[in-house]
């Protein structure tokens, strides 16, 4: 009987995920898949090709740096709120809200240190860039705009990634911005159906509470075909080249797919079409760019 029990104990460790494997979980770390790509890419015609490998990895790690913080100071703020939401209760359970504060102070220092290490520009811009990505964990307090704010965040990397470059902000970064704001906002309207009735009752602000979900979902197709839009203007105005928009078609096929599967507003199917189709259209972004730069 002990021999079972200590096996069953052992078996219980193994499938027990480890510290870190949490901490990944609790920050969604597989989501910077979203974000990353715009900057690179950003990069990548910053620097009309191959960017300096020292620029390369420093952009890279700020990216993971702030928005490792942006996830941690969001989970702070929501810790309450997500310990009364059904879709995150157990959330709180993977890290210790004192560890959190912990990891939040290193990784926005982190983000500054980086950002010094790759010019005089992103040094200084660095505080503006946590303050705005901060910004959005509480404007669901006062604001229905919340999904823009979300968008504004993760468009500060394509910015901060052009700056890197370059020491300045130009046009093209502008427009990609714009339409990554235009492509964030959209998805987040289609995620945040989930959490329609919660947000509701708990007095919480969006856009899907305030001209509900039939409505928000026809406006977040609007928003992607903005960012559709964008992006072709980013290609016209950066000069990228013709093989750039060999992948539009693909972008514009992961929108259609996702927007199709939010119509179900099946839970299972819009976290899987949200992940899936977001990974995708940010994947065909960077190939696009690398393949017209570097082919």
């Amino acid at each position: 009987m002990f021999a079972e029990r200590a096996e069953s104990s052992r078996n219980e460790e193994t499938l027990r995920p480890n510290a870190f494997a949490r901490f990944l979980t609790f920050i969604r770390f597989s989501h910077t898949v979203f974000a990353l790509p715009f900057a690179l890419g950003a990069l990548f015609v910053a620097a009309d090709g191959w960017p300096a490998s020292r620029t390369l990895v420093l952009v890279i790690l700020c990216m993971i740096c702030a928005r490792t913080a942006a996830m941690l100071f969001n989970r702070l703020v929501d810790w309450s709120l997500d310990q009364r939401n059904p879709r995150t209760k157990s959330r709180h359970r993977l890290i210790p809200k004192t560890v959190t504060w912990l990891l939040l102070g290193f990784s926005s220092v982190a983000f500054v240190i980086a950002a010094a290490a790759i010019n005089r520009a992103t040094f200084l811009l660095s505080p503006i860039a946590l303050a705005v990505i901060f910004l959005y964990s509480i404007t669901k307090r006062f604001t229905d705009t919340t999904h823009f704010f979300l968008g504004l965040a993760l468009a500060v990397g394509p910015a901060g990634a052009w700056i890197a470059q370059t020491g300045r902000l130009d046009l093209p970064p502008i427009v990609l911005g714009i339409g990554v704001v235009c492509w964030v906002a959209g998805f987040d309207l289609i995620y945040a159906t989930q959490d329609y009735e919660f947000d509701k009752r708990e007095g919480l602000r969006s856009m899907v509470v305030r001209i509900g979900i039939p409505a928000s979902l026809r406006l977040g197709q609007i928003l992607h075909l903005s960012m559709f839009a964008a992006l072709i203007v980013f290609g016209v105005s950066a000069r990228i080249g013709l093989a750039y928009y060999a992948g539009m078609p693909f972008v514009a096929v992961a929108l259609f797919y996702e927007h199709r599967s939010a119509v179900k507003l099946d839970l299972v199917a819009i976290n899987r079409a949200f992940f899936q189709s977001n990974a995708f259209v940010s994947a065909i972004f960077l190939l696009s760019v690398v393949f017209a730069k570097l082919c």
